[in-house]
């Protein structure tokens, strides 16, 4: 016998919730990306110097950086064959396990990171953050948190 659950249609006011946090993430994604352009980078080429930039001696397994940046190893590979040609990365061996390769952050590459960061975070701060009071901010972490904290638990069950 099949036992049919109810759907829980949202509300008005749901409704008008999540497709606003829908219309500011597609809105705010396409406007630090344009952002990014003049600079030749993607958002995606942001995020993976910022990575590398913050990890030790500037690599990360490629696996490592995959997960970090939540795209397919095969996708990861594609882009970093983009950045390793614009002079951004390199890729390395790993000594401790020979299948493993690391994406390591090029002096180019963190010279890149030093011009642009300023630049990515006066736009975050123009089109986001400065948008929004200090209660709004802290309202903002607060409603958000728990989403991506269950976010994170589930893709790590996934």
């Amino acid at each position: 016998m099949e036992t049919e659950t109810a759907t829980r249609w949202l509300s008005d006011a749901e409704q008008c919730a999540w497709r606003t946090y829908l219309d500011v993430n597609r809105l705010l994604t396409h406007r630090l990306e344009k952002d990014l352009q003049p600079f030749g980078l993607t958002n995606n080429d942001y995020e993976i110097l910022v990575n590398l930039s913050e990890s030790e001696d500037h690599r990360m397994r490629m696996s490592d950086l995959a997960t970090a940046t939540l795209q397919s190893k095969s996708r990861l590979s594609h882009q970093i064959t983009r950045m390793e040609a614009a002079g951004l990365v390199v890729r390395a061996n790993c000594e401790s396990d020979r299948r493993g390769l690391y994406a390591v952050l090029t002096d180019q590459g963190m010279e890149t990171m030093r011009k642009v960061a300023p630049h990515h975070v006066a736009s975050v701060r123009e089109h986001f953050i400065d948008m929004l009071s200090e209660e709004g901010l802290a309202g903002l972490r607060e409603s958000l948190g728990p989403v991506a904290a269950h976010l994170r638990d589930v893709r790590g069950k996934a």
